[in-house]
């Protein structure tokens, strides 16, 4: 891997210093924590805010080890601008549809930065289809394009049933940020990987649908 981008440290460092911040400090955890009656209050910075918060060591190393992995990626291709721009535009995405998804439920509550991350990783993957992840449960590695498929569809069954205490919805919110901005800054796409462009598009419009006829 090529030299980690000043960008990237700066962002991996914010998440820490400010994940730290409210290991420590439970009313500034619960003061900029996502939460749906705190949003509809009027207190929108939640909606970035808690992007940048955790739960634990594990969950901010999980997510700070995914984005290690692929900004570089994105930002070879879009550059460092166009990095922050779908990493933030992927964080509002994400919790604009865990919005949606809990509009009705005041107590509703996530912190995280897997929005952002997962819309890094889905850019990714549409910019350089043709990569090969590892899995620590399987011994072959996988194509990009197959991951991203499979891990919407599962989160589009995460969303249905409501499986562990995991914001699916931020997720996919966060990959349909990623698909969408990565396609507007890079349009060459649409020529180079339609079929890419078309595959990953398949979960989105299999949640839409889902959605129209009251399944999810």
């Amino acid at each position: 891997m090529s030299k980690l981008d000043v960008v990237t440290i700066v962002v991996i460092l914010a998440n820490i210093m400010v994940s730290l911040k409210g290991f420590s400090d439970f009313s500034f955890f619960e003061k900029y924590k996502f939460n749906v009656g705190g949003v509809r209050r009027g207190e929108q910075i939640r909606m970035l805010s808690s992007g940048f918060l955790h739960v634990d060591n594990m969950h901010l190393f999980f997510n700070m080890f995914t984005l290690y992995f692929f900004a570089d990626e994105v930002i070879s291709y879009l550059g460092s601008v166009g990095f922050l721009i779908i990493y933030f535009g992927s964080l509002i995405l994400g919790n604009l549809l865990s919005l949606y998804f809990h509009k009705e439920e005041y107590h509703y509550s996530a912190v995280g930065a897997s929005g952002a991350v997962t819309g890094i990783l889905y850019s990714a993957i549409l910019l350089h289809p043709e990569m090969r992840l590892y899995m620590f449960f399987i011994p072959v590695p996988i194509p990009g394009y197959v991951f991203g498929i499979a891990y919407l569809l599962y989160s589009i069954y995460g969303m249905k049933n409501r499986v562990g205490n995991i914001g699916h919805d931020a997720h996919f919110g966060g990959a349909v940020g990623g698909y969408v901005i990565t396609l507007v800054l890079a349009s060459w796409l649409f020529e180079e990987q339609p079929l890419m462009v078309a595959l990953l598009a398949i979960p989105i419009f299999i949640l839409y649908v889902m959605r129209r006829l009251g399944h999810i």
